[in-house]
């Protein structure tokens, strides 16, 4: 009997996607999926599609303590685990504190309880996020965490505090920790799972050509805006995972040549409409402005927590990410390497009700 991997976040976009990566490296690993009793039914379908027979469902909440499992499954898991992924978390940048508290920090504290008992362990993946760094600016290294920044939501507060528990169980629990830039769709297919993060400056361009009005830039202009695909960051995660010599370590999974804001929006523009952004709108009277839902409305919900992002001067090193992940053939594409993909599928789903992000 194979390897058992444990992962939290199943069935979502990338949680899917880790799964089915991790089965077709290994034939003989077997996969447990934490999974909320909403998500069950989809959870199977998806399960079926990857091979039923070597993925087992469990129900269960991380923000309970045991992952509301009961206390059989609970213990056969821990001494059998050798593997565990925790994806589980809120990335909503406008979710309420107690809301993130509760999934993104007592869930990740539940994991770690889970993985402190659990006898074969040999990696704990932890997913993270580049946006740990907050309000910083310059250049953020990987193994850098707490150096006294603030934040710009809950969302990047919360992750912080559940990587500094991370941190500090890292001598009893062995970790890799990821820390992905904001994910979009797979380079190949450009399929993702929700038109949100950069895909709102997409749907305010389509918005524009369709009222015949001119698409107009609202990001600072050299601020660097990282995005990698979801097919490098998983390959990233599923190799991290195995490999020995990530242990212990943190790897930034961002792009290390992200285009700015203005270079962004720019070729989203061209890509899209086949012609440049006209004018610019400050990017502090648009965070304002989009404080108002009919504003809101009419740039395609795009919500204000998202301009801080187009408009934060920060970037990631990736020199242990280029170390260890290189030799197996992971860097990331360059965005205009795959910006075709990633507008062709928004074109071809954009008023698909299941992609849309809620207002």
């Amino acid at each position: 009997m194979g390897e058992l991997a444990f992962i939290t976040g199943f069935p979502g976009f990338i949680g899917r996607r880790v799964v089915a990566q991790v089965l077709e490296q290994d034939p003989e690993l077997r996969v447990a999926a934490l999974v909320e009793e909403r998500m069950l039914e989809d959870a199977r379908m998806v399960a079926e599609r990857f091979g039923a027979d070597r993925i087992e469902l469990v129900t269960g909440d991380i923000g309970e303590r045991h992952l509301g499992l009961p206390d059989d499954d609970y213990e056969r898991l821990r001494a059998e685990v050798g593997r565990v992924f925790h994806l589980a978390a809120v990335y909503n940048l406008a979710v309420p504190i107690d809301i993130a508290r509760r999934v993104n920090v007592d869930g990740t504290g539940n994991v770690l309880d889970f993985c402190r008992g659990a006898e074969a362990l040999q990696r704990l993946a932890y997913v993270s996020s580049a946006y740990v760094a907050g309000t910083r600016h310059g250049v953020v290294y990987e193994h850098e965490l707490v150096m006294g920044q603030d934040f710009k939501n809950h969302y990047e507060s919360t992750k912080f505090q559940a990587e500094v528990w991370v941190r500090e169980l890292m001598d009893q629990i062995p970790t890799t920790i990821l820390r992905p830039a904001i994910v979009v769709g797979d380079s190949q297919t450009g399929e993702t799972e929700k038109f949100d993060g950069p895909y709102y400056i997409l749907r305010v361009i389509s918005r524009a050509g369709r009222a015949r009005q001119p698409t107009m830039q609202f990001g600072a202009s050299n601020a660097p805006f990282n995005v990698v695909p979801v097919d490098y960051a998983v390959a990233a995660m599923a190799t991290a995972s195995s490999l020995t010599e990530t242990v212990g370590e943190t790897l930034h999974l961002v792009d290390p040549e992200p285009l700015t804001s203005r270079e962004l929006v720019e070729l989203l523009s061209h890509e899209y409409a086949g012609r440049p952004p006209r004018g610019r709108m400050p990017p502090k009277v648009a965070e304002t402005s989009l404080r108002f839902r009919p504003v809101r409305k009419a740039l395609a919900g795009t919500p204000h927590e998202s301009i801080a992002y187009l408009n934060h001067s920060v970037s990631f090193d990736t020199r242990r990410a280029r170390e260890l992940l290189g030799p197996h053939g992971l860097r990331p594409p360059h965005f205009t390497d795959y910006v075709g993909p990633m507008v062709s599928f928004f074109r071809e789903h954009e008023d698909d009700p299941k992609l849309q992000p809620a207002d």
